[in-house]
């Protein structure tokens, strides 16, 4: 189903990858991507590297219709990135316009760890924007990705735009498949790893548990109290929906402290902590508040339980 750009009619949500080659190519396809858009009025996103902000405005000027965010700062955390898209395409739809993005969460140095995230974002987009109307573009540089990742953007977009053509994507990942909680392992924890059982009336000794191994690492004040304001939800939601108990173990590596928690709950929503609460709901501000103060949030549902792994790099305060 090859067509071409200025024959495609937007009338639902239309999840696109971009595969490049090389910087100049990425500038070329995006910034015919936002000049259609601008001639049609429609307002544009541009969620890319800073880079990539600064070669797209020398090529396309300045506009009303476009606003651009450094994805480092919106996506550190890919589950944030959902929300601020949310926030957008709700903006657009008081206007009755459909919307133009382009977000890239996905570039050669990130860990491995955030990659696995970010892939997990790109499918979970098929289901946050589910009904509304726009179109969202997320480049590929071929050029320095793997085939792997390639690959997998290929199962999380149900179109691709390669080589000058539009084509639908044989390989995309079905509505139910996307709906499903996520279960793919995490790497395993290692044998270093330091262990706390908990239950109902243990939050006083896991609080110390975590404090005394950030210090330890060498966890700075401010950030030392994120993870414990971070541990502290997540164990509290272990306590009220994990059958109330858990255990919680905790980890380094060269530079990051991780802390897991795991229950023999189930965490069902496959958007948990990645919906911005509108202050009407009773729940969803724990996992919520924990990405907004962790580098990474990993939530895994098995049939045994939930296992939720939290990131806080080391030496950033």
């Amino acid at each position: 189903m090859d067509i071409r750009q200025n024959e495609v009619a937007v009338d639902a949500f239309r999840h696109e990858a971009l595969l490049y080659d090389g910087i100049d190519e990425f500038v070329d396809r995006t910034a015919a991507f936002i000049r259609e858009g601008v001639d049609a009025s429609e307002p544009i996103y541009a969620v890319v590297s800073s880079e990539k902000i600064e070669r797209l405005r020398s090529a396309v000027g300045d506009s009303a219709e476009v606003r651009y965010a450094d994805m480092a700062e919106v996506g550190s955390n890919p589950a944030r990135i959902i929300p601020a898209w949310r926030s957008f395409v709700e903006e657009c739809e008081t206007t009755g316009r459909p919307f133009r993005g382009i977000g890239e969460p996905i570039w050669a140095e990130r860990t491995v760890a955030e990659l696995v995230e970010c892939e997990r974002h790109e499918a979970l987009l098929n289901l946050a924007l589910a009904g509304t109307r726009g179109w969202l573009l997320c480049p590929y540089d071929t050029a320095r990705l793997s085939e792997r990742v390639l690959a997998e953007a290929g199962r999380n977009h149900p179109f691709l735009w390669l080589d000058g053509a539009h084509a639908g994507s044989a390989l995309a990942r079905a509505a139910d498949a996307i709906e499903a909680p996520f279960d793919e392992p995490l790497p395993e924890t290692p044998t270093e790893a330091q262990l706390i059982s908990f239950g109902r009336n243990d939050l006083h000794d896991v609080r110390a548990f975590v404090e005394e191994r950030a210090v330890l690492a060498g966890l700075g004040r401010s950030r030392t109290a994120d993870l414990l304001l971070a541990a502290d939800e997540v164990v509290s939601n272990s306590l009220r929906h994990g059958g109330g108990h858990g255990e919680l173990r905790m980890w380094s590596d060269p530079d990051t402290l991780l802390c897991e928690i795991s229950d023999t709950g189930q965490i069902l929503d496959p958007l948990a902590g990645r919906r911005r609460p509108d202050g009407t709901e009773e729940r969803g501000y724990g996992l919520w508040l924990v990405n907004q103060v962790c580098d990474l949030v990993q939530i895994r549902t098995f049939p045994s339980g939930s296992v939720v792994r939290l990131h806080i790099r080391i030496g950033r305060g």
